[in-house]
Order: C-alpha cells, then sequence, then structure tokens
C-alpha cells in the first residue's frame, strides 16, 4: 500500500513539473523615426504590466569612408513614455558593414566614444535616465574581434551596462561567431530566412527554421530575453523579378480594385499606381507576410517549452498599426 501511493505522489510530481507554466514579462521594442507614442500604445504596454521600452535611438552607418550616425529618433521625450514609470533602454543599431571597415582597435575605441557621446546627448535632450545600453549587430566570424572590442569600450566609455541582440545563426554558431562580451542578449526570434530570396515560407518567422536553429538554445551561456514579432510586410516582385520591402503592408490595405488575390496571401497588381509610397506597375506582384495571433502562440508555446528557464517576452514593436490585431491575451 505505501509502495502504490509513493509510486502515485511520483507521478504527480512528474506530472505537476512537465505541465509548469514559466513565468513571463511583457516589454516592448519601438523602432520609429519620429516618436509618436498614442493611446493605443499606452493602452497595450499598460495593461500588459510592461516596464520597459526598448527604443531605437539612431543607426550607425558608412559613409564615405566614415562611421556617421544616420536617421537619429525625433520628437523623443519624457511626456512620450506609456507611464511615469516606464524603464527606457537605448538601442543604436550599427551594420555589420561599420565593423569590416573599422578594424584596428584605434577606431574602434572612437567609435564606442562617438556612441557613447551621440547616445548621451539624446537621452539628455529627453530628460530621461538609463541604466543600461544595448547595440543590434548582425556581426560575423569576420567582424567578431572588433565588435567584441567595441562593446567593451563602449560599457567602460559610457560607463552603463551593455546588451545586444542576438540572431539565431548566432545561437547556433556560436563556435564560429562567438559570444559578444555583455551583461544579457536578446534573442530575435524572428528574420528566419531572406524575404528577398522568393522562398514560399514565411521569412519573418517559420517554425521549422525556429526549432531548427533553437536545438541546442539551453547550451548557450548568456542569459536573454526573447524577442517575438508582431510587425508584417509585403514582398513586392517586378517583371524582372526585383523585389522590394513596403514594411507594415497588410491584407486590409490590398481590398482596392487595383489589386487581385490570386492564392494564400499573394496579390497580383491590376493597374499602375501608388502602394505607400512605392510606385508599381501592372502585372507586379505582392506577398503579404505577417505574424498571425495563432503563429504567434504557437512560437510562444514551443519557445517556453524549449528554453529551461523564465524569461520576458519583448514584442517588435509598439505600434497602433500592429498592435491592433492582437487581444491583450494574445500578448501575455
Amino acid at each position: 500500500m505505501k509502495r502504490s501511493l509513493l509510486i502515485i505522489a511520483l507521478l504527480s510530481l512528474l506530472f505537476c513539473a512537465c505541465t509548469t507554466k514559466r513565468s513571463h514579462d511583457v516589454d516592448f521594442y519601438y523602432w520609429k523615426s519620429k516618436c509618436a507614442i498614442g493611446e493605443t500604445e499606452r493602452d497595450y504596454f499598460n495593461q500588459l504590466g510592461s516596464k520597459r521600452l526598448f527604443v531605437r535611438l539612431f543607426d550607425v552607418d558608412i559613409e564615405g569612408g566614415r562611421a556617421v550616425p544616420v536617421g537619429p529618433i525625433q520628437g523623443f521625450g519624457k511626456d512620450q513614455l506609456p507611464n511615469d514609470s516606464t524603464t527606457v533602454i537605448p538601442v543604436v543599431f550599427i551594420t555589420n558593414q561599420t565593423f569590416l571597415n573599422y578594424v584596428n582597435d584605434t577606431m574602434v575605441d572612437k567609435l564606442a566614444g562617438n556612441v557613447a557621446t551621440t547616445i548621451e546627448h539624446i537621452m539628455a535632450s529627453a530628460n530621461i535616465a538609463y541604466d543600461e545600453i544595448q547595440i543590434d549587430c548582425d556581426w560575423t566570424e569576420r567582424t567578431k574581434r572588433a565588435y567584441f572590442r567595441f562593446l567593451e569600450q563602449l560599457a567602460t566609455q559610457s560607463g552603463r551596462d551593455i546588451s545586444c541582440t542576438l540572431r539565431l545563426h548566432q545561437i547556433r554558431d556560436r563556435k564560429k561567431t562567438g559570444v559578444p562580451p555583455v551583461s544579457r542578449g536578446s534573442l530575435m526570434c524572428y528574420a528566419t530566412s531572406n524575404p528577398m530570396e522568393g522562398d514560399t515560407r514565411n521569412s519573418i518567422l517559420d517554425m521549422e527554421l525556429l526549432k531548427a536553429y533553437t536545438t541546442n538554445i539551453n547550451d548557450y551561456p548568456l542569459d536573454f530575453d526573447v524577442i517575438l514579432p508582431i510587425y508584417s510586410w509585403g514582398i513586392v516582385t517586378n517583371h524582372l523579378n526585383k523585389v522590394k520591402l513596403v514594411n507594415g503592408l497588410t491584407e486590409a490595405d490590398l481590398q482596392t480594385p487595383m489589386f487581385e488575390k490570386t492564392g494564400d496571401n499573394l496579390y497580383l497588381v491590376k493597374e499602375d499606381g501608388f502602394l505607400q509610397g512605392l510606385y508599381v506597375n501592372a502585372g507586379f506582384t505582392v506577398k503579404i507576410e505577417t505574424i498571425t495571433p495563432e503563429l504567434l502562440a504557437e512560437a510562444k508555446q514551443y519557445l517556453d517549452h524549449q528554453i529551461d528557464r523564465d524569461f520576458p517576452w519583448v514584442y517588435f514593436h509598439l505600434s497602433q498599426g500592429f498592435l491592433s490585431r492582437y487581444s491583450i491575451n494574445n500578448l501575455k
């Protein structure tokens, strides 16, 4: 009898362990050149109990052989934040090309100082304090030495904690690309394939590819948040099979006589005209890629089971047009 009770107790414990739901805070990125956080964005942020807002301040790219800031955010200030207790983490996107050009230590150290100074100027002008800086760069094996030195120098020269984004290939191929010297990462669980290659899969998020990249995710020696996409885009292909992306495009934007639906998420342009500022000709095709609530739920369920610890969800990004496709419960 005692043995039977012990077996039942052990089975109960195993069942509970298998069904334990992990804890996830919910935070957001804000990735617009002109800051305009409205009522809808504030409502979602506050209802979800979000605390952190990762705000893209500017890009860094090579122009004329020099690294320069590109597209600094406009209109960013304390009055734009979702609430008075929002923690802002400034984010700077740096092209991999920058680190192909900035290879010696002197150049890298100066770049770190310039980035730190520019961040400080923007944040001071916005009257917003910050303790962390995040760098977004799709570094490679060839650029990792310069990039990793940059991260170390940025920490020293800014006096802030440094985090960075992680691509899926950098998790899978960490022995080649290395592990960055930062306090924490943010894993981008999207952009699983190249939208320019004409693949039939959803290039924003394909579950088979996500699973293939994250087989050994728990071996990665750095804690990370998980970034999930809630954006969409249109892939426009012309007569010569050249491709352009139209960010934020949805099927709702194509419900006019100018477009004819020819398949799942596929449209034919019937007459010349403009599509969100892009001039398109009759005969062009448009493929809409989006993240449905069902696909988002599937990705979250998989990652919740695959990663053996609690971690935050961080959605890309806080925009009325994207948020309106999801309920609060979809994003919890």
